[in-house]
């Protein structure tokens, strides 16, 4: 069992990523970069009978659990994590790469865990590790923004732990597999999910809290949370017709409000809500044909979305800015990158890229089951986020208004990394075999290949001809509509307004309340009922000591003339904690003679 949990690759990441303080320059670098890679090796040699499963509390915990789908996502997330690595070589500080390293452990942990309490532990890992790759720029912004972060996944993460505790009760087992029965532990469980998968309206946290991140932490978040969500709704939700409405609703959202934007970085934002509504959509229909489309698409859309952020990364590491209207010919000082981030832009929908042989099974999936509008809803927004992610981006960001910026070209690291993808993108659109063999119902899926590299023209060429006139008619409406697109210093308004006001509005009420009731009871406790109370604390022994004094007093034989000047001597010295030695003696005395008679 040892054996075979040391070749787990999320742990080895996580194990990793406590060793990379005591590491330093080159070395570090060097380190981080063959983390993922020795985790994919290990990756290779897993089959299914080297899973672990241990006891727990009365519960089977099956933590280690592999299988096709499994394999599929730790894949592309190991590959994306070594280019996002290589990508960051410039990185002199230990706390992104060391919170990235935790980040993806923590993923490839989620999609390994047979069982919801590991899982969740996982899932938990992710939401604090990746909140410090937005704390890292260490901006007011940044620090907002991971704030809204972190209280939007404890929220999600809340549900979902409440989900699994009723599961738990109402089943006996903790075994993560798909939910057949409906129940409030299994709503709670996927409103769980869907925060994490940024599905409306729990969408608005990813485009709120990515662009504040740095250059490296916007590449490495853009690739993980959200595919991960799909992965769990593959296993756990299947077939669940709300996730196709919920799906449709995505796309079109998120390309709305790509359009609106005005910041490079959140455009691409968005464009993950709409291409991960495209992977929601197909968990709905449920049918195997769109399940492993779900997964070649989270495996084509980590490859050339990463590619995007690092194109979008390398203009705000040179230039600084972030904002279109900002920017413009950068073509010139930046021509590796523009190309490099064009086939980055193709790969969103166009043939002979990754993004197309994954689209096409989601699309052949929905066509199978005669859901005409989800069809076309499909088919419209494959256009229209070529048109946001690809030519939008592109062209505002090095073909618009020459703005004199003239920065170097990026780093050769970066280049490096970007280059990487951008071949995986074509490789995978020219022979897709090679992506659907690493597919669940691999079989299913070979039957509506759109091509294969030795009859590109022939197999399946109306859906080569179909989508090239989409994204054809795509650019030339892009072009003529572009006086309407000109980005002025605006900002859009998204549901985390419901949040942002909701959460200043309860902030002020709970100061005005709450403060105020501090207030009365200082009032009323401290300054009256505590004042009283030490008054009568001091009165009652004066009291007790005066009846005392006067019976000595009178034996004493003083006169009733001296016997108020002596009680208020005493008062005095009673005030002040002052006795005469042998008075304090008598008392003492008298006391333990007291004590001994009872």
């Amino acid at each position: 069992m040892i054996s075979n949990l040391l070749l787990h690759p999320g742990l080895i990441l996580i194990l990793g990523a406590l060793v990379v303080p005591f590491l330093s320059g080159i070395t570090r670098k060097l380190f981080v970069i063959a983390l993922p890679a020795i985790g994919f090796l290990c990756l290779t040699t897993l089959s299914s009978d080297m899973g672990i499963t241990i006891p727990f509390a009365g519960y089977e915990l099956e933590i280690f659990r592999i299988d096709k789908l499994s394999k599929a996502f730790a894949y592309i997330f190991t590959i994306s994590s070594f280019t996002a690595f290589i990508y960051g070589w410039y990185q002199e500080k230990a706390i992104e790469p060391m919170s990235a390293l935790m980040y993806v452990g923590a993923a490839i942990g989620v999609v390994f865990a047979g069982d919801l309490l590991t899982l969740y532990i996982f899932w938990e890992v992710m939401a604090v590790t990746s909140t410090f790759l937005i704390l890292a720029r260490r901006t007011a912004a940044s620090l907002a923004a991971a704030k809204r972060y972190i209280l939007v996944h404890v929220f999600g993460g809340l549900l979902l732990l409440a989900g699994i505790i009723l599961f738990a009760g109402e089943t006996g087992s903790l075994a993560f597999t798909r939910f057949d029965v409906v129940s409030l532990s299994s709503w709670l469980i996927l409103f769980g999910f869907l925060v994490n998968a940024a599905a409306v309206p729990f969408s608005s946290w990813l485009p709120d809290a990515y662009p504040e991140s740095t250059v490296f932490g916007g590449v490495v978040l853009s690739a993980y949370t959200s595919k991960t969500a799909v992965y769990t709704l593959i296993r756990g939700f299947p077939g669940w017709d709300i996730l196709i409405v919920l799906g449709c609703i995505m796309t079109i959202y998120g390309i709305i409000y790509a359009l609106l934007e005005n910041d490079m970085r959140r455009i691409l934002a968005y464009s993950i809500v709409s291409q991960v509504g495209f992977m929601v959509c197909a968990v709905g229909v449920g049918t195997p044909l769109a399940l492993s489309g779900a997964v070649a698409h989270a495996f084509c859309h980590i490859l050339y979305k990463s590619l995007l952020w690092m194109c979008a990364g390398a203009v705000l590491y040179r230039v600084g800015k972030s904002k279109c209207t900002e920017l413009g010919g950068l073509y010139k000082s930046m021509p590796w990158t523009l190309g490099l981030g064009t086939i980055g832009a193709l790969a969103v929908s166009a043939p002979l890229t990754s993004g197309f042989t994954s689209k096409t099974m989601i699309i052949a999936a929905v066509e199978s089951q005669h859901m005409f509008w989800t069809w076309f809803t499909l088919e419209l927004a494959a256009a229209a986020v070529f048109w946001l992610a690809g030519i939008k981006f592109l062209y505002f960001v090095f073909f618009n208004k020459d703005q004199q910026l003239k920065p170097k070209e990026a780093p050769k690291s970066m280049l490096l990394a970007m280059s990487v993808l951008a071949f995986l993108c074509i490789i995978i659109g020219l022979a897709p075999e090679k992506l659907y063999n690493i597919l669940p119902h691999t079989d299913v899926v070979k039957s509506v290949m759109p091509y294969t590299f030795s009859d590109i023209y022939v197999h399946h060429f109306g859906h080569v001809v179909t989508q090239s006139q989409l994204l054809l008619f795509s650019g030339l409406a892009f072009f003529l509509m572009l006086p309407l697109l000109k980005r002025t210093h605006t900002i859009s308004l998204d549901f985390d307004w419901f949040y942002r006001k909701g959460s200043a509005l309860v902030y002020n009420g709970l100061d005005k309340s709450l403060n105020l009731v501090n207030v009365k009871v200082d009032t009323l406790v401290r300054l009256n009922l505590i004042s009283k109370l030490s008054a009568l604390s001091k009165r009652v022994p004066l009291t007790l000591a005066l009846a005392g004094m006067n019976v000595v007093w009178m034996l004493q034989g003083v006169t009733k003339s001296k016997l108020a000047t002596k009680q208020c001597q005493f008062e005095a010295t009673f005030e002040n904690n002052v006795f005469p030695v042998g008075l304090s003696a008598g008392v003492v005395l008298a006391v333990f003679v007291l004590l001994s008679l009872i």
